[in-house]
């Protein structure tokens, strides 16, 4: 399944490198390019760090080679002209402008190898008022409608709490620069490929968009549940909180068994989910009055027994012990330079009952430098004199 390509991955923070980690777990070189000294920012983004590295950067960047250059010299911006020359993808999340005046816009990339599919990742997308404006995911989760929605009735405002925005945006590039590699197979020259987090987010709030057109109202906060399903949502136990999803009437049925309510079965409030939404409230009481009468494993067994759906609320110590994430597989440890007991959360996807690897643990900045150099044709003199003039730097395992 290995995808035979060359990736140069000029992005740093998070929706950049997440595509590029993708690209790289299905198999592509992926070489990152960072600033040396301090790399990617993302690499400071904390805490909480594990062995001095920040979590983020860690979960965005494997299976990468890192080369620390410095973009503002014509020394390193000639190194990665020849990257570019050599690539099947270039991926950018440079703001509004800044590829062209470096001269790595799409046009200038096409001149340099028309076969190359030219991937750019930024906030608002090249149209519209805010086009040149920087973004990060809490904007783009406020800005898009997303934290409107979020959160419990009557309380401020919330942000889900992971970027799914910024990861979005990267998976979006992902499928993006697939297709069009698929595409290039048929023409065989590249093109331009364009996702952002803006309309990454609005992607999200699809459904919730489309039932403002229906009705002319904007939905709020749910809390625990869903606006459109019931009973859909958390319950109190005799020591927590249950997620049940009973999300047709025949999995209604089998709750009020398990629970031995048949009463509610019974009641014509109830008796098909628009009837169960239209009297949510009521029907949350009936079912909590006797979900919090006994503890939560003990409703998550009825309720599993009956095929009913549900699941306990756990933290993320408590889903990392959990024995299905063990057997999964997802979680791969992968050799790195400064962490002993590193492990990657894998790609979600396998392939004939395998899945891609964490071949390379994420770098440390310009750990693969010397070794890129050579591979574009710098001998070690010149490879030595760039390194004292600081146009690039080979990473220290031990700083």
């Amino acid at each position: 399944m290995p995808l035979d390509i060359r990736v140069l991955d000029l992005t740093q923070n998070l929706a950049g490198p997440y595509c590029a980690q993708i690209l790289g777990d299905l198999g592509a070189d992926v070489v990152k390019v960072e600033r040396p000294g301090a790399g990617d920012p993302a690499r400071a983004w904390g805490p909480p760090f594990w062995e001095g590295e920040g979590p983020l950067f860690l979960a965005a960047n494997r299976n990468k080679r890192s080369l620390a250059l410095d973009l503002k010299t014509a020394e390193g911006l000639e190194i990665v002209r020849r990257l570019v020359a050599g690539a099947d993808v270039v991926l950018q999340s440079f703001r509004a402008g800044v590829a062209e005046r470096l001269g790595l816009g799409y046009a200038d990339v096409r001149a340099l190898n028309p076969r190359a599919i030219y991937c750019a990742i930024s906030a608002f997308g090249p149209r519209g008022p805010l086009r040149e404006l920087p973004g990060y995911d809490p904007l783009m989760q406020a800005y898009a409608g997303l934290m409107s929605v979020n959160g419990h009735p009557g309380q401020p405002p919330s942000r889900v709490g992971t970027s799914l925005v910024d990861m979005g945006t990267g998976m979006w590039a992902a499928i993006g620069v697939l297709a069009a590699l698929g595409e290039r197979e048929r023409t065989g020259v590249g093109s331009q490929v364009g996702a952002s987090l803006f309309e990454t987010a609005l992607a999200w709030n699809a459904y919730h968009l489309l039932g403002y057109f229906g009705t002319g109202r904007a939905p709020g906060p749910a809390g625990a549940g869903f606006p459109s399903i019931a009973p859909y949502e958390a319950f109190p136990t005799a020591d927590g909180r249950l997620m049940i999803a009973a999300a047709n009437d025949g999995l209604f049925l089998r709750l009020c068994r398990a629970l031995e309510l048949p009463e509610l079965a019974a009641d014509p409030r109830f008796r098909d989910n628009p009837s169960r939404v239209a009297h949510r409230a009521e029907l949350y009481e009936r079912i909590a009055v006797r979900t919090a009468a006994e503890p939560t494993a003990g409703v998550e067994a009825r309720l599993r027994e009956a095929g009913v759906p549900c699941a306990p609320i756990l933290d993320v110590a408590g889903i990392a012990a959990e024995e299905q994430t063990r057997a999964t597989g997802i979680l791969q440890p992968a050799a790195h330079a400064r962490i002993p007991r590193y492990r990657a959360v894998g790609l979600p996807l396998e392939f004939d009952g395998e899945r891609p690897a964490a071949r390379r643990a994420p770098p440390i900045v310009g750990e693969h430098t010397r070794e890129i150099l050579r591979e574009l044709g710098y001998d070690d003199e010149r490879i030595a004199a760039l390194e004292a003039s600081g146009v690039v730097e080979q990473g220290d395992p031990e700083r």
